[in-house]
């Protein structure tokens, strides 16, 4: 295989490619940022790295991302026993309550609170533990059946009951727009997002901030980072031979 040297370690053919999609990406969201007024410095990209393996996440955090996000909480477990202490996990995935113990303690960000039920749990566990647990209230704003999340009508209600629970945080919300070949389609959703959030925001609960806006993935991020998106999780679009995911 060829090498290239980077960073003072031997750089991979596969190391090399994302690397190159990175700089690509980042040029789009700079592009992005800049249509709608914003720094790039406010938006944190998580690369998705439940397909990868051990030895390809470890290449990955060489490479300089700090934030990588799974989606199953068995095989991410045995990851993070390798590399744990290396950046800043995010579980990006549907949580059952059963699989919260593996969760808490391994992971800086949960971006799937969808039901009363997993808040109630996470709290209870993040108390014995003394820490609270930070998370993102996931919203259905598509209403699409096959995707989890509170509906936008239940957002403040929602948002109330967690007010009561004294270890969970929000720190924002965050939503899934559907598969399209047009990423302009998905703005609206993104938007109802934001307002959603500004909402919540305005309701002033102590543990609820809502500052941030989980959202956009590999084919619709420059949409949604139009829209606000402080957080977008990128899989394909990293580690595509193209670099143009999708």
């Amino acid at each position: 295989m060829d090498r290239t040297e980077g960073r003072g370690w031997p750089m991979s053919e596969w190391a090399a490619r994302v690397r190159d999609n990175w700089l690509r990406v980042q040029e789009r969201i700079d592009r992005a940022c800049r249509r709608s007024g914003r720094s790039p410095e406010d938006v944190t990209v998580v690369a998705v790295t439940k397909y990868l393996d051990v030895d390809e996440m470890r290449q990955l955090l060489e490479l300089g991302f700090e934030h990588v996000g799974e989606n199953r909480a068995q095989a991410a477990v045995k990851k993070w026993e390798q590399l744990g202490e290396r950046g800043t996990w995010h579980f990006i995935g549907h949580l059952q309550t059963n699989k919260v113990k593996d969760v808490l303690g391994r992971f800086h960000y949960i971006h799937s609170l969808d039901r009363l039920s997993l808040a109630q749990e996470l709290d209870k566990r993040a108390a014995k533990a003394g820490e609270p647990v930070t998370c993102f209230l996931q919203v259905n704003v598509s209403g699409e059946a096959t995707k989890s999340g509170v509906s936008p009508e239940e957002v403040k209600r929602f948002v109330e009951a967690i007010g009561k629970l004294q270890y969970i945080r929000v720190v924002g919300l965050m939503t899934m727009a559907p598969k399209t070949d047009d990423p302009e389609t998905t703005r609206p959703i993104f938007r109802r997002l934001r307002e959603l959030r500004d909402e919540v925001q305005a309701m002033g609960i102590p543990n609820v901030p809502a500052k941030h806006l989980s959202m956009g993935m590999s084919g619709d991020f420059e949409v949604a980072v139009e829209e606000g998106a402080t957080f977008v999780r990128l899989g394909q679009i990293l580690y595509d031979a193209t670099g143009k995911g999708g």
